[in-house]
């Protein structure tokens, strides 16, 4: 079957979030959650078994699909696509360094929304009650992973 690159990156985006969705909330364990952004050796091995698991599920989502479909992807395209995406989860989910990009480009209080540390805790900028509302550090967590699945999918699809 003759697939066009475009097609493929959005096969493979779609699927990647899929499975991103589901490596990041079902797979990872709550104490994977709790001390994956931890100092020392306990910390970086929480984070590395979190990033292990969720990459194991992106494959595994990714081959039903390339199999399913008979999406052209190489093994270079594969590894190289895993790779950045894995390295970029965990620094991330170091925490610290996520917080030091946020401050970096000036979104620390949107980093810190949904917190006590936030300036308006625990309302919205506007005064309003947010008791729903999440916090700025996880959608700045989250809207960084989705950058990086685009570009590994980019990646898979290119090359």
């Amino acid at each position: 079957m003759n697939h066009d690159p475009g097609s493929v990156f959005a096969a493979v985006f779609v699927t990647l979030f899929i499975g991103h969705s589901v490596g990041d909330h079902w797979v990872q364990s709550s104490c994977q959650a709790a001390r994956k952004g931890g100092s020392g050796w306990s910390g970086r091995l929480a984070c590395a078994r979190h990033v292990a698991g969720l990459t194991v599920t992106k494959v595994l989502v990714l081959a039903a699909v390339v199999f399913t479909l008979d999406l052209p992807v190489t093994a270079a395209g594969l590894a190289l696509g895993f790779g950045l995406d894995a390295a970029s989860h965990y620094w991330a989910d170091r925490r610290t360094t996520l917080a030091r990009l946020a401050t970096l480009v000036r979104k620390d209080e949107f980093y810190s929304l949904g917190t006590p540390a936030h300036p308006a805790a625990p309302a919205t900028a506007d005064g309003s009650y947010a008791p729903t509302l999440g916090t700025g550090a996880y959608a700045l967590d989250q809207s960084w992973h989705i950058l990086w699945l685009g570009i590994a999918a980019l990646i898979i699809a290119a090359l």
